[in-house]
């Protein structure tokens, strides 16, 4: 998941929280009801999608940190094996995420009620909860968050296209840093390497320096 999903699942599950902001803040002392449960319950359920995305994105995250050590050490690989160890890696990320996003999603649903269900009870008075309900059932409110996916691709699209020309120097400079230094502490490896045996004279096997190449930029 990119950080623009993760951002709209953020903004799905804690959105609804901030539309009677004021009155979240305030504890109320007003006793619990039946209807008062109910509503909480259906305001709950109408969020059950963003919940969803939550345990989607926790689950992912940890996958993500290793893209970039992962591209790293692809990038040293011969040009000939990349590509192979790129499509395995791939698979078992998918599997990965196969195996644990329904894990963390279904649990992430069954604790809402108990973690957000008091929250909100204790924080919001049964005739905010009216409007709340009344907020998030709405068709106006449906469709704006169905055009929040658009709105992220196409403030994304514009953000690249404007930064790029100022962003695109200093990574590239960044990359030829990187790839400086490892070639200094290779050719460092490979010096004391050959110090180190009597009569060799070239380079520990598999120590060459791969050649800077975009791959290592994660394209």
């Amino acid at each position: 998941m990119h950080a623009a999903a993760r951002a709209i699942a953020a903004s799905a599950l804690t959105a609804w929280l901030v539309v009677l902001a004021p009155a979240a803040f305030a504890q109320t002392a007003e006793p619990s009801s039946p209807a008062k449960k109910e509503l909480v319950a259906r305001v709950l359920k109408l969020q059950q999608p963003g919940v969803e995305n939550l345990g989607r994105t926790l689950a992912e995250q940890p996958a993500l940190q290793l893209a970039a050590p992962v591209r790293a050490a692809i990038a040293r690989l011969p040009q000939d094996k990349r590509e192979a160890v790129a499509r395995q890696i791939e698979a078992d990320v998918q599997r990965y995420a196969e195996e644990v996003v329904p894990i963390v999603r279904d649990r992430a649903v069954a604790l809402a009620p108990p973690t957000l269900g008091p929250m909100i009870e204790q924080r919001f008075t049964e005739e905010e909860l009216r409007q709340l309900v009344a907020i998030l059932e709405s068709p106006i409110n449906a469709r704006y968050q169905a055009l929040g996916l658009e709105m992220q691709r196409a403030l994304g699209t514009k953000l690249v296209a404007e930064t790029r020309a100022a962003v695109d120097p200093k990574f590239k400079a960044l990359e030829q840093s990187v790839q400086s230094r490892l070639r200094a502490a290779f050719a460092a490896a490979n010096a004391a390497s050959a110090a180190g045996t009597t009569g060799a004279g070239s380079s520990a096997p598999g120590a060459r320096v791969p050649a800077a190449s975009g791959a290592a930029a994660g394209k």
